[in-house]
């Protein structure tokens, strides 16, 4: 079963060819950095514009680069939510119109489901159950994970997500667009040792997050420190450091609690180096194993909408032909595959 998978939910376009007997058989990506830089976030109306523009170069680059006519397409799945409307629209609606010129059926898929499938990409991928660790954009979630579809939400974002925190943070220390990256290279000159920043609701029982208040320590301690970028880059690590060791202490509890020793890692904010060692290195102290997606797919990207559609659709979960989009959508709402 051959699959198109279309990726608009915010500022990058994906788009993947994904054969359920082949694998991976092309994908490409097109970012909107340059494009939203000036204005130091995304504009959700020039975004949308991109997309329209950036769909059908893509899909003929990838057609082309597979080596396969658009006839032999099996199926479309587009991003139907979370993320800005606008761009979720264009997608669902190239996706509805290709599905029905080529008389295949099509799904829209959810945004986070399609990070968590990311790592079945990959050689190695998790066996079911495992506990995921979802860190993209507005995002951050910890979910028992014991099937497709078959979700159970342990601990969630309250205000700011940690990728929100990176980008908002990094953004009043005078970093360029796109914050998160940025502050995390900073970092890496940082003094580990000068600043601690508090580590939030990890004094209290549970696996929910709160980033808001590290984002205003940090903010309130740059304000009485010379802009100089040694203070900059001092800033930047205890903040890193601070949000590395929340998201640890939450994900050892969430394994604890679940009895589980599998932890997959998705999302943005898991190419975050820092984070990737010290969640191996957890995995290790119990025993267990991290999974995660290589580099490329941990930003949005078509292949995992690819992937998270074939399975869908290959359990006849194909939709209607309404071009519909869910830009608040909770993932533990979807129905499970068998």
């Amino acid at each position: 079963m051959l699959i198109l998978g279309i990726e608009t939910s915010c500022d990058e376009t994906g788009l993947a060819l994904y054969d359920s007997e082949r694998g991976l058989l092309a994908h490409a990506l097109h970012s909107q950095v340059a494009l939203h830089a000036e204005y130091g976030g995304v504009v959700p109306e020039l975004a949308s514009r991109d997309h329209v523009r950036k769909i059908l170069p893509l899909l003929r680059g990838i057609l082309q680069q597979a080596g396969v006519k658009p006839r032999s397409v099996d199926g479309v799945a587009y991003t139907r939510g979370p993320g800005l409307i606008g761009a979720l629209l264009v997608g669902a609606a190239i996706g509805r119109s290709l599905a029905w010129t080529w008389n295949v059926p099509a799904i829209g898929v959810h945004h986070m489901e399609g990070h968590l499938l990311a790592p079945m990409l990959e050689p190695d991928p998790p066996d079911f159950p495992f506990v995921a660790l979802l860190v993209s954009g507005g995002h951050s979630l910890l979910v028992r994970v014991d099937g497709i579809g078959r979700y159970r939400i342990i601990g969630e974002s309250v205000d700011d997500a940690a990728g929100e925190a990176f980008d908002k943070t990094a953004k009043l220390l005078g970093l360029p667009y796109p914050g998160g990256p940025a502050l995390a290279k900073l970092a890496e000159q940082g003094d580990p040792g000068r600043f601690r920043f508090p580590r939030p609701m990890t004094d209290r029982p549970g696996c929910d997050f709160s980033f808001s208040g590290l984002k205003t320590a940090a903010i309130n301690t740059w304000r009485k420190l010379e802009p100089t970028s040694e203070n900059r880059a001092d800033v930047a690590r205890a903040f890193e450091d601070a949000v590395v060791d929340t998201l640890a202490i939450k994900c050892r509890r969430a394994l604890q609690a679940t009895g589980l020793k599998r932890l997959v890692v998705a999302g943005g904010v898991g190419a975050n180096r820092q984070l990737r060692e010290r969640l191996r290195n957890l995995a290790a102290e119990s025993g267990g194993a991290v999974y995660y997606p290589r580099l490329e797919f941990c930003t949005d990207n078509g292949a995992m909408i690819a992937y998270a559609g074939w399975r869908r659709l290959a359990a006849g979960q194909g939709e209607n032909t309404a071009i519909e989009v869910t830009p608040r959508w909770p993932l533990d709402s979807l129905p499970p595959v068998a």
